[in-house]
């Protein structure tokens, strides 16, 4: 720091001291200077890219939207044929909303701004194509479907912008595969691929999938985009017959998918990766499927089935989905038992008292919507010996001690923000806790799963979309149903009374400890799977 520092006072620094500066701050978790290094930078070199790109991104993070979207303007008059900046001009929406009116603004903001940044795409020249998928190779929309409302147009006007830059750049690959016929004692292939193919919770449970895949039918091939490889990367690589690692090279994984001659291509999750999201526009195979890793319809015509749950889908949920909606057996998923180890830490490790009622509230900040934040408050105000232990919540407690206030608490009396950096004090932290919280409109998935394997009493409420009933679908598969809720008042009513009543959380956590069998590594959904691919190569060959 020192150096760049000097380097500065000189006058002899260029982009990548402030940069490299920048990180420095970051890394200390000073953000003040963190971001005043970024502008200081910016100022002196108003065309760094980088710069732009991260202060705009991180300012977002920060829950500081309106700057990062005064920012993005900015970047678009200093680099005004940089793809990326128009996306983050017209498409940012905050991580974190301080009030239910933001929420209505920002949609809006974005259908109006999607509209914008239609009309304004060009791909007449080289440049302009080559700009465009850069841009979109860069950034998705993630953070759109956190706002709890059905998101299928939306989806399908950015999945068609997003296809027509792709089109433009790859045209041998958007063109129809046939499907290969099958000759006889011909196996089946099926395809998976991923930038997450580690331990990584929108891709963790599809290890089921190929644990207990019929080896008979099918041969499995599985293509790793990213670059992270850990011991789960290793089980994808025993589960698979080829396995390629391809990291950060579309062209490269296109062309592989294709010289394979896949009959089907399952893409686990959509919308996380940006390279995910531009392949999943292209035609790679006769048949392209997506399943719930991330649990949001793509709204892209290249992908023909969404791979979701019977247990998790409501009546009318095909309305949410471009795809055609295919409900898998139970959860859908194979997901394997998490290894639980014993207890080895206490309370007090964790600056927690035993006398404390524990509440686990251990979801990312984006998925608690401020329209909820008073059922904590009400909770504690009917169970006074209440901590809501927060894991990723530094960015909620302007909210929380809004709602707190309003029933005259104090809500650091009752709110604990832990950093807990290491899986075994993530383990511990459920193990000590008395009840886990789970959010509303878009509920825990492996969250969730690892309570379930450390017995923890768990309180849900369903919500409309399949991305808010994950638990409720975990809970009835396993069979214990107690502590789902069919409202917010219920869902009150159930914590409060699991906070105050230690002998009923007690036995829902024992009948919770004599049922996993019936929720991990269940074998009914892969042939559930395999029934479905059978039947689509049949149809197309019929």
């Amino acid at each position: 720091m020192a150096s760049y520092q000097n380097l500065i006072e000189l006058h002899q620094a260029n982009a990548e001291v402030y940069y490299n500066l920048s990180q420095c701050y970051r890394n200390l978790n000073l953000q003040n200077e963190y971001f005043q290094t970024l502008k200081q930078g910016i100022q002196h070199y108003p065309t760094d890219g980088r710069l732009h790109f991260t202060l705009i991104i991180d300012l977002r993070r920060n829950g500081r939207t309106q700057e990062a979207i005064d920012h993005a303007d900015k970047a678009c008059e200093c680099l005004p044929h940089d793809y990326t900046f128009q996306i983050l001009k017209y498409l940012t929406v905050p991580t974190i909303y301080h009030n239910l009116e933001e929420i209505t603004f920002y949609r809006q903001r974005y259908t109006q701004g999607l509209q914008s940044l239609i009309a304004e795409t060009s791909l007449n020249t080289t440049e302009e194509k080559q700009n465009a998928l850069a841009g979109i190779s860069r950034l998705t929309n993630f953070y759109l479907s956190y706002q709890a409302q059905n998101d299928i147009d939306l989806q399908r006007q950015y999945g068609k912008l997003v296809h027509e830059i792709m089109a433009a750049n790859f045209p041998q690959w958007v063109v129809p595969v046939s499907m290969p016929k099958l000759q006889p004692h011909e196996k089946i292939r099926i395809g998976y691929v991923s930038h997450y193919l580690h331990s990584y919770s929108g891709t963790l449970w599809l290890t089921g999938w190929l644990k207990y895949c019929n080896r008979q039918n099918f041969e499995i091939y599985c293509y790793y985009t990213g670059n992270e490889p850990d011991a789960v990367t290793e089980k994808f690589q025993e589960y698979s017959d080829i396995f390629h690692h391809i990291p950060y090279n579309l062209p490269a994984v296109c062309e592989q998918i294709r010289a394979d001659n896949l009959h089907i291509l399952v893409y686990p999750e959509i919308g996380m990766n940006p390279q995910t999201m531009s392949m999943a526009t292209l035609r790679l195979a006769p048949v392209q499927c997506t399943a719930w890793g991330h649990p949001v319809t793509t709204g892209l015509s290249t992908i023909d089935y969404f791979l979701s749950s019977e247990l998790m889908e409501a009546e009318n949920a095909q309305e949410h989905y471009s795809e055609k909606l295919i409900r898998l057996p139970n959860i859908g998923v194979s997901y394997p038992k998490p290894y639980i180890p014993p207890v080895c830490k206490t309370r007090a490790d964790f600056g927690l008292s035993d006398d404390d009622v524990l509440y686990l509230c251990c979801q990312a900040p984006f998925k608690y919507l401020p329209q909820y934040d008073s059922i904590l408050a009400e909770i504690a105000y009917r169970v006074p010996q209440a901590k809501f232990i927060f894991l990723r919540g530094t960015l909620l407690q302007e909210r929380l001690q809004r709602a707190f206030a309003a029933l005259g608490l104090e809500y650091r009396d009752y709110c604990v923000f832990l950093s807990i950096p290491e899986r075994l004090d993530y383990l511990m932290i459920n193990l000590l806790s008395d009840v886990y919280l789970d959010t509303f409109t878009w509920s825990g998935g492996n969250t969730t799963l690892e309570a379930i394997a450390c017995n923890l009493p768990i309180v849900t409420c369903p919500g409309e979309f399949m991305r808010g009933r994950h638990s409720d679908s975990f809970l009835k598969m396993l069979g214990v149903t107690d502590t789902i809720a069919k409202d917010e008042a219920e869902y009150i009513e159930i914590a409060v009374k699991l906070g105050l009543d230690a002998n009923w959380r007690g036995e829902i956590s024992e009948r919770m400890s004599q049922l996993h069998d019936r929720l991990f590594d269940d074998k009914f959904c892969v042939a559930g799977l395999e029934a479905f691919y059978k039947q689509v190569i049949e149809n197309i060959s019929i």
